[in-house]
């Protein structure tokens, strides 16, 4: 009897650890930081042995299964269409960034779920691999030859040469690889980063406030590191690289031989501070001879003043600089005086001042100044705090030395800007009724999204007008044109106060990009959409904002009328503001065959 009993109550001392196990839940791929070789699932639950990866791609494939069908979607969402044609690199980019944060939110999808659901992760099996592989086959395929019909309608739209067809086949893929891969290193190093200090920081204190402490550093820290390392070093080099730029004279460019521009005789200002695009712009423009053919009767030589970021230590000495030149040259004495803000680069587009000339038949001055080095694309993302500053110094020290002129002596005085140069102009001013007050007329180009008066005339617009084509209260002072054949709502409507004009096109990115746009559906892609935008463009999260950031560098390389090239708009834009006499539009549409295209600024 007690042989039967001792082999009895082995018996149940063995099986006693199997009753108690439980589900399985092994093969956990999360590794915590304690785990070292099982898996520890909390008070009350057996431990059991990790399981081996499954045999297959997953063993050499070091990417979770859930996180792939996210970056997946999102890789073929990124090949709708935006609003100007890509190339295979730009779409490659496009995808890998899209794919990249597809899988992180794939990744933290399935995370979630996990933590609603109480369970460890499980390892997939191999027919949801198999099942993975089949899906990609055939939807990346589908989504390439969509994406290039979409490119080849706005390259129809737009009349752009077409890309070649194996751009989507050598270049896309390697684009698309390369920063998915190291986006989603960078993220896995970040959380190798965190585990370690929250393991660290667990000896000295309670496991949640480690939590909360690590998840601080490291998200601070990240931000300091991206800020003021990596944006910081990159505006710096580009900052630096960009200033021996501004050195060299374009080809042809020589220096004035009249004291009417900055930089000639009896200047104040000198050649060589002018800057690469400074001296471009004093050089430049139609003579008195030229204006008078054109314009059909007599002419005299204009005024052009320009000061640029050598002439002067600050902002404030280089707008009474090129203001003491502007008064030097005879520009208070013009019938016309326009103050402009440049692109970061100082660069201005030269259609807009020359039809100003051609207008006023030359009796007219245009000054500004150079606040950046930086390209008009990369000085729109970081420079516009100095675009602001130059913006509202100059107009303020040429608007003192305007008031201090005899009211029946004054010039009429006119604001003009292009891109993030209107986000300068608009500075000075409070609003509507400011700009009515202190100036005759008002030029914006391609304004920015974050523009603080055009955003609040497009967010202010009477109700039933569109984002595309606003109408501010009853287009009395403000109006916007998207389409220079038409002329701006609200049509038939009579415009007999200061008249301030944005041009802009519906496919300008310029115009369009924000931050918002990656949570939030703006309201043109909720309306019809503009003349030169195809109506398969829709607002996608996280991937529309990408499309139109990898629009803006390339907004200057689409033909007249689209993007963010607007030289042959300055006619109509001009005629518009400026009122002047003896234009009829015979004579316009000569004009738009004399202005020069425009020249980008790199």
């Amino acid at each position: 009897m007690t042989g039967v009993a001792t082999r009895a109550a082995a018996r149940e001392s063995t099986a006693a650890p199997s009753a108690r196990t439980g589900p399985d839940r092994a093969g956990s791929d999360r590794a915590g930081p304690d785990r070292a070789g099982a898996d520890r699932v909390g008070p009350g639950r057996a431990v059991t042995a990790p399981q081996p990866p499954p045999p297959g791609v997953r063993r050499h494939l070091p990417y979770t299964l859930t996180g792939l069908w996210f970056a997946l979607l999102f890789t073929c969402l990124s090949f709708t269409p935006s609003l100007l044609p890509r190339s295979g690199l730009v779409q490659g980019l496009v995808c890998g960034l899209s794919a990249a944060i597809g899988y992180g939110l794939g990744v933290f999808a399935a995370a979630a779920w996990r933590a609603v659901a109480d369970r460890d992760a499980r390892p997939p099996r191999p027919m949801s691999w198999a099942l993975l592989a089949v899906a990609a086959a055939v939807a990346l395929p589908v989504a390439v030859v969509l994406g290039r019909y979409w490119q080849d309608r706005i390259r129809d739209l737009m009349g752009v040469a077409p890309d070649f067809v194996l751009s989507s086949v050598l270049i896309l893929p390697l684009a698309a690889l390369v920063p998915f891969v190291a986006l989603v290193a960078a993220a896995r190093g970040l959380r190798w980063l965190y585990r370690h200090l929250d393991r660290r920081l667990r000896r000295w204190i309670g496991p949640r406030a480690a939590d909360v402490l690590t998840g601080a550093i490291i998200v601070v820290g990240t931000a300091l590191v991206v800020n003021g390392v990596l944006v910081d070093g990159a505006v710096r080099l580009a900052d630096h690289v960009f200033s021996l730029q501004n050195e060299d004279t374009e080809p042809g460019v020589t220096q004035p031989t009249t004291g009417l521009r900055s930089g000639g005789p009896g200047s104040l200002v000198s050649w060589d501070s002018l800057g690469r695009y400074g001296r471009s712009f004093v050089a430049g423009g139609p003579t008195a001879a030229q204006i008078g053919v054109v314009r059909g009767g007599g002419a005299i030589p204009p005024v052009r003043t320009y000061a640029g970021l050598d002439s002067a230590a600050g902002v404030e000495d280089r707008a009474r600089l090129a203001v003491d030149d502007l008064q030097r040259a005879g520009g208070f004495s013009r019938s016309v005086l326009v103050v402009a803000t440049t692109t970061g680069s100082g660069w201005i587009d030269p259609a807009s001042p020359d039809t100003v000339e051609y207008l006023t038949g030359g009796d007219c001055a245009v000054v500004t100044m150079q606040y950046s080095y930086l390209p008009s694309w990369l000085s729109y993302l970081v420079d516009q705090d100095r675009a602001r500053d130059a913006g509202r110094e100059l107009f303020d020290a040429v608007y003192a030395r305007w008031s201090d002129l005899p009211a029946n002596a004054r010039p009429r005085l006119f604001v003009y800007g292009e891109s993030l140069g209107s986000f300068g102009a608009e500075a000075p001013f409070s609003g509507e009724y400011d700009l009515r007050n202190r100036t005759s007329g008002t030029l914006l180009v391609g304004p920015p999204a974050f523009n603080t008066l055009f955003r609040q005339f497009v967010d202010g617009r009477d109700r039933g007008s569109t984002a595309v084509a606003p109408v501010f209260r009853g287009g009395r002072i403000v109006r916007f044109d998207s389409d220079p054949a038409t002329p701006p709502p609200p049509v038939g409507v009579p415009w007999t106060d200061t008249r301030v004009l944005y041009l802009l096109h519906p496919s300008d990115p310029v115009v369009k990009w924000s931050t918002d746009l990656i949570l939030q559906r703006p309201d043109w892609l909720e309306e019809p959409r503009g003349r030169d935008v195809v109506d398969a463009v829709h607002w996608i999260p996280f991937v529309t904002f990408w499309q139109v950031t990898f629009d803006l560098p390339f907004a200057l390389d689409v033909p007249q009328g689209h993007g963010h090239t607007y030289s042959r708009e300055y006619i109509d834009g001009w005629a518009t503001v400026l009122e002047p006499t003896g234009w009829d539009e015979a004579a316009l549409a000569r004009l738009r065959d004399v202005v020069a295209p425009p020249r980008s600024p790199a």
